[in-house]
């Protein structure tokens, strides 16, 4: 085989080495790069006074795509350092958006690990003379037993309503929807996807107040704020998802004389469950979190109140905004209650996610796990 040959086809020529892999950037010359990048935005950072972790990243990211650019072309030639400064942008956008993500959860880890105690997850607010005067001497107390009951009851209740409310809406639009109404539903949830947190714990507090008098603040009051914040992302993940099973499922199902509503039913619900289940747990993650509706709608509590109908009723994210903007005496005490809330907030959304996903997979259809 002659030298042309060898080239054209990328066979191994006598020294073992193909000419289409012969000059590569080895991994250790790309650990090189990253490390070099980073020793220079911590030698910037230093010079110029403070290190910051942000500004060691913000110099680091585009001397690590520079870098690798000058490193390929070198030694792979043009168009291989073309891809690599490619790759090497997807990388650097990929760590910018995960470090904030990171910084976050270890912030809020670091911070609320210490606090989140026995006495934390089974007390309240009501605190005792005694409590006070041992939680100036360092004692832990007080707990947000109180708020983690009402954030599951408050987005459980929001639950309750979205959920339903909004698969049917997305079902009609996918499966039925023609002409003026499914057009003017579909504005309808687009306009409701924009609405400020704030104007639907108002609108619930109008409501309610319609209802039940002035001062009315309730769980339920709070749980419909939530749900019409949830609502247009239920109906716009389950739309998008329902709308991704094959038409050819449904077709068959009709040659076989099943009617329409046991088509959706039994072929495209079971075929779509994963991603509409994703959709609700991201709906839930997005409400879960709200503190101005409920300050509105739900109000404040010091104790447990487990009828939504009567009465305050106070979430954890309401919790963790009071105790932090008056944490009381000592303030490290109320801080470091804030601190723990926010701990058992992600705590809860993390086991959401697990539980969708494990649902997800179960109620799938065995063909398509």
């Amino acid at each position: 085989m002659t030298a042309t040959e060898q080239t054209l086809t990328g066979a191994p020529s006598p020294s073992g080495a193909s000419p289409l892999t012969a000059q590569q950037l080895s991994r250790a010359s790309r650990v090189g790069i990253a490390t070099a990048s980073v020793l220079i935005g911590l030698g910037i950072n230093a010079v110029l006074g403070e290190v910051r972790w942000g500004w060691v990243v913000v110099i680091a990211a585009p001397t690590f795509v520079l870098l690798t650019y000058v490193a390929s072309r070198l030694v792979e030639g043009q168009r291989r350092a073309v891809d690599r400064v490619a790759a090497a942008t997807a990388t650097m956008a990929f760590l910018v958006v995960m470090l904030p993500l990171i910084s976050v959860l270890w912030t809020v880890i670091s911070e609320g690990a210490s606090r989140l105690d026995g006495t934390f997850l089974t007390g309240d607010l009501r605190l005792t003379p005694e409590d006070l005067m041992a939680q100036r001497d360092g004692v832990a107390a007080g707990g947000a037993y109180h708020a983690m009951m009402g954030t599951l009851i408050i987005t459980g209740l929001a639950a309750a309503i979205a959920v339903p409310l909004g698969l049917f809406t997305a079902i009609y639009l996918v499966e039925y929807g023609k002409g003026r109404l499914a057009r003017a539903i579909t504005t309808m949830v687009d306009v409701m996807t924009g609405i400020p947190s704030i104007v639907a714990g108002l609108f619930a507090y109008a409501l309610f107040i319609l209802i039940f008098g002035p001062g009315s603040r309730t769980g339920i009051a709070g749980g419909v704020a939530l749900s019409v914040l949830m609502t247009p992302v239920v109906v716009r993940s389950a739309e998008e998802m329902l709308k991704l099973v094959a038409n050819e499922l449904r077709e068959a199902s009709y040659a076989l004389g099943v009617p329409k509503w046991k088509t959706i039913v039994k072929v495209v619900l079971p075929t779509a469950i994963a991603g509409i289940l994703t959709g609700v747990t991201l709906a839930i993650a997005r409400v879960i979190g709200e503190t101005a509706p409920l300050l509105i709608a739900a109000g404040v509590a010091q104790s447990a109140n487990y009828n939504p109908f009567d009465g305050r009723m106070t979430s954890l994210p309401v919790f963790t905004y009071y105790q932090y903007v008056q944490p009381g005496i000592p303030t490290e005490a109320g801080v470091a209650r804030a601190w723990a809330a926010a701990l058992v907030l992600v705590i809860i959304v993390a086991v959401l996610f697990t539980v969708a996903r494990v649902l997800a997979w179960i109620l799938k259809p065995a063909g398509l796990r």
